[in-house]
């Protein structure tokens, strides 16, 4: 008579650390990524570590290997955000108006907000966005293309030939260097409403230049502000 195999040994339960719900892996992760942006607030993406990011994030190694592989992921992460905060608001920015001087004050308002959004990480990434051996510098160039793209359609939309690839790219680095100027210098602190003014008229100012015609010119002259000479 065949004897009946012995039934299997039961597995012994897992001991450790309960396996993590998606909810709470994404928790992880936001909280990696977070930690990331103050690294790079502090220290420039040449400063960031993974020594540096757990220590910030209150994490174990073993943790953050877990989701990323090195200290550049999580920041292209912040990265990918940043742009997409920028080109949403600037898409949202262009469709809510028709009228040329006022789709250039939209998409100045819209730099204007991204830009308070980020805090102290505004100083080094303004001065890596020109860097090509910084991972900064690729995502501003992806930036710059989906503007490009979206003032190309909207200004279609309005029957006007686009903006030359420079004179657009132009418009951009005059908002880029006003917004760095009155923000990064103090980036924990609002900037003034004489200070905020002034930006405004200079950057609206340069947009027009670049991306207007004779008669957006003309236009805003008419309007209190725009060209009076800035306030001491």
């Amino acid at each position: 008579m065949t004897q009946a195999p012995a039934p299997a040994a039961e597995t012994p339960p897992r001991r450790g650390r309960p396996p993590q719900t998606e909810e709470q892996a994404d928790q992880v992760r936001a909280r990696i990524v977070l930690a990331t942006a103050v690294v790079f607030a502090e220290h420039g993406s040449r400063g960031l570590s993974v020594a540096r990011i757990i220590e910030q994030a209150g994490l174990a190694r073993p943790t953050f290997y877990r989701y990323f592989a090195n200290a550049t992921e999580p920041l292209h992460a912040v990265m990918a955000t940043s742009n997409e905060d920028l080109v949403s608001g600037i898409r949202d920015a262009l469709s809510d108006t028709t009228e040329p001087v006022e789709l250039g004050i939209n998409m100045i308002e819209a730099y204007l907000y991204w830009a308070r959004g980020h805090g102290p990480m505004l100083a080094p990434l303004f001065a890596e966005l020109h860097d090509p051996t910084s991972p900064v510098s690729s995502y501003r160039e992806a930036a710059l293309e989906q503007i490009r793209g979206l003032v190309h359609v909207k200004f279609a939309e309005i029957g006007r030939p686009a903006p030359t690839d420079l004179n657009l790219e132009t418009a951009l680095q005059i908002c880029e260097f006003v917004v760095y100027r009155i923000s990064a210098g103090a980036p924990d602190t609002e900037p003034d409403a004489t200070t905020l003014a002034n930006a405004r008229a200079t950057m609206i100012r340069g947009v027009l230049a670049m991306l207007g015609r004779r008669e957006d010119v003309e236009y805003a002259l008419a309007i209190p502000g725009f060209f009076d000479a800035p306030e001491p």
